[in-house]
């Protein structure tokens, strides 16, 4: 998107009580627009109008308003911006041009108080600014996530391998037990024979034949009803015994939790509010110190326009010739004092404003810190949970395994005494020579039971085997599986190096083509180095990139050397902190979200820079708006838009 595109939208603003202005309305098009005049016309006042109405919050009311309202109209959409004054602090409101002006905070509104600006004029670690708009948290809770999913699949891999081994045990118990049921089969036929023969050996009718045989059926029955139960009364007490077992695990496990995690996780959200409610009346601190170094500031430079105009309109011509005098006149209590001392005061100021920045950030890391308390015993409540519904269940299920086992043992009992029954009653019906024919009936019986339990054994290890093979078919879809995690998970760890990195080279790139434009003769390079360096983080010791700005120096023989960025001129230092902020705004594609960029305290670099500058910007930025003294406008394309009243 470019200043010279054809679809581009004329612009209108109204502006009542925003910074020094009362009442005004501009219009603009496309492209570059100069706001022009002498000092205190109110140029960065109507720059802080377009901030708001755009979504800014770093605007100032007018200092004897309680209300302001902006509007700002792109083509045929009108967006709003109201300030109020509460309780000695300014309320924003309104339906602004972007919902979140965070990143053109950071690198759209280039005024002097511009964090991006400021940043390199202090040699902070820049990283923390220009990766600020990316959210980093959520792609380390996607790497987390990815990170279990992977964890989850190495877990069955191992389990496939632990179930290959298992393989060759199940094939050979498969075989022995096929064996076992072929012998068993033999060993049955082998009885059925024998009974048949003592059967026919018996002297008895018909009728008693039959009865005989009624009472070894209700017998074999009986036995194998008998079998079943004690089969039964097995399993469930074995089951019985895991659960017991998994209750006394499950009964560990809590032991080594802490009991009051919910408790933890309320003291730790107080903990996190009131952390949170310092921070905010920081941030408010540090505004208002903002707000009184800028006003202090242009008081200095004589571009505060209510105060001087007040001045003027006292009739007293000697107080604001002296503004700008070693001599000043304290515009608060009238009388005079040294620059100097007011300079000093001021850097104290500064200093403050430092100290209270230093400060929002230790808070800010303890608010970190206490978040991943918080998460851990958010974790620790979830686990005692699900560990308190697992014994739950298990007792549950324990205690009708034992009712079971109960209505099993009255079962087996009854049987019992039915096959003493019946064994009397086939006594009677045998002859005394014949007595051995139940005990026949009895071993036959007992071979299909054990018959019986064996094709079962066979059937389950079959199924076992069968499934062992299915899931091994699975290994390389598995494999395949996990391989392709680990390349999203490792292009996720490099997606923040690779937006340093190339957030580093555009800076650099646009460096070295503004410092050829502009011509600075002695500076061969200002450039950025990403590196990584042990930093402080809360309570903690960790390793961090950061972005470290090199000055590079030539002398007149052509001999480089390195210098600190604490010896640039003034000019330097505005050009440096000037493109920083320009690449945040191409790094991050600012110019889509937000088609405007605004240039104000400048005057640091000559006039033919300045018009350089302006140009190189204008390639970007579909308007560009740039608050410039007189003598410095005159430098620039007569083409370009002026507005030289406010």
């Amino acid at each position: 998107m470019g200043a010279t595109d054809s679809t581009a939208k004329p612009v209108d603003v109204a502006v009542e009580n925003v910074g020094g202005i009362d009442r005004t309305e501009v219009s603009f098009s496309a492209g570059v627009t100069i706001l022009t005049g002498r000092n205190a016309t109110n140029r960065t006042s109507l720059l802080q109008a377009i901030m708001a109405g755009l979504g800014s919050d770093n605007v100032s009311l007018k200092g004897d308003a309680d209300e302001g309202r902006v509007e700002l109209t792109v083509g045929e959409e009108t967006y709003t911006r109201t300030l109020e004054r509460r309780n000695g602090t300014v309320v924003t409101g309104g339906d602004p041009y972007l919902e979140d002006a965070e990143i053109a905070d950071l690198f759209v509104f280039l005024l002097e108080s511009n964090e991006a600006r400021r940043a390199v004029e202090r040699t902070e670690n820049l990283r923390d600014l220009i990766m600020r708009p990316v959210d980093t948290a959520a792609i380390e809770s996607e790497i987390e996530e990815l990170q279990a999913d992977r964890e989850e699949v190495e877990e069955r891999l191992d389990d496939l391998q632990s179930l290959r081994h298992t393989l060759p045990d199940l094939e050979q118990r498969r075989q022995e037990l096929e064996s076992e049921i072929e012998e068993k089969r033999a060993a049955l036929d082998e009885k059925k024979e024998q009974i048949e023969e003592a059967d026919q050996d018996l002297g008895t009718t018909r009728d008693q034949q039959a009865e005989l045989e009624e009472a070894l059926e209700s017998f074999r029955d009986a036995r194998s009803d008998l079998e079943d139960v004690r089969h039964n009364l097995d399993s469930e007490r074995e089951s019985i015994d895991a659960l017991e077992s998994e209750i006394e695990e499950v009964e560990a496990e809590l032991t080594e939790l802490p009991e009051e995690a919910g408790a933890d996780v309320d003291g730790v959200e107080e903990r996190i509010e009131r952390l949170r409610d310092q921070r905010q009346t920081l941030d408010s601190t540090v505004n208002e110190l903002q707000k009184v170094i800028q006003f202090n500031e242009e008081m200095l430079e004589g571009t505060s326009s209510d105060v001087v105009a007040a001045l003027r309109d006292e009739g007293d011509g000697e107080v604001t010739d002296r503004l700008v005098d070693d001599q000043v006149v304290c515009w608060t209590c009238g009388s005079e004092v040294d620059r100097s001392a007011v300079e000093s005061t001021l850097d104290r100021i500064r200093e403050l404003r430092q100290t209270k920045l230093s400060e929002r950030q230790d808070l800010q890391s303890e608010i970190d810190d206490l978040k991943t308390e918080k998460a851990t015993y958010q974790e620790q409540q979830r686990q005692r949970s699900q560990l308190e519904d697992r014994r739950r269940r298990a007792e549950s299920e324990l205690t009708q395994r034992r009712e079971r086992v109960e209505d099993l043992e009255v079962e087996r009992d009854r049987l019992e005494e039915r096959i003493d029954e019946l064994e009397d009653e086939v006594n009677e019906l045998q002859d005394e020579t014949h007595n051995d024919l139940l005990e026949l009936h009895r071993e036959a019986n007992e071979l299909e039971f054990e018959i019986s339990r064996s094709q079962d054994d066979l059937e389950e290890v079959s199924e076992e085997i069968e499934r062992i093979e299915t899931e091994l078919d699975r290994r390389e879809d598995l494999k395949a599986e996990r391989e392709e995690l680990s390349d999203r998970i490792e292009e996720l760890r490099t997606r923040i190096d690779r937006i340093e990195t190339e957030a580093v080279e555009q800076f650099n790139d646009h460096m070295e083509s503004v410092l050829e434009m502009l011509g600075y003769g002695n500076l061969e390079r200002i450039w950025i180095e990403r590196k990584q360096e042990q930093v402080t983080e809360g309570r903690r010791r960790v390793e961090k990139p950061v972005f470290d700005l090199h000055v590079v120096r030539s002398t007149e023989d052509g001999t480089t050397y390195e210098d600190s960025i604490d010896h640039l001129s003034e000019s330097e230092r505005e050009v440096t902190g000037l493109i920083f902020a320009l690449a945040g705004y191409l790094t991050h594609d600012v110019y889509e979200t937000c088609p405007f960029l605004l240039l104000d305290s400048i005057e640091a670099i000559d006039s033919d820079r300045i018009a350089r500058l302006v140009d190189y910007v204008a390639e970007y930025a579909e308007y560009v708006v740039v608050a410039l003294l007189e003598e410095d406008a005159r430098a620039l394309d007569d083409d370009y838009q002026r507005v030289t009243e406010v």
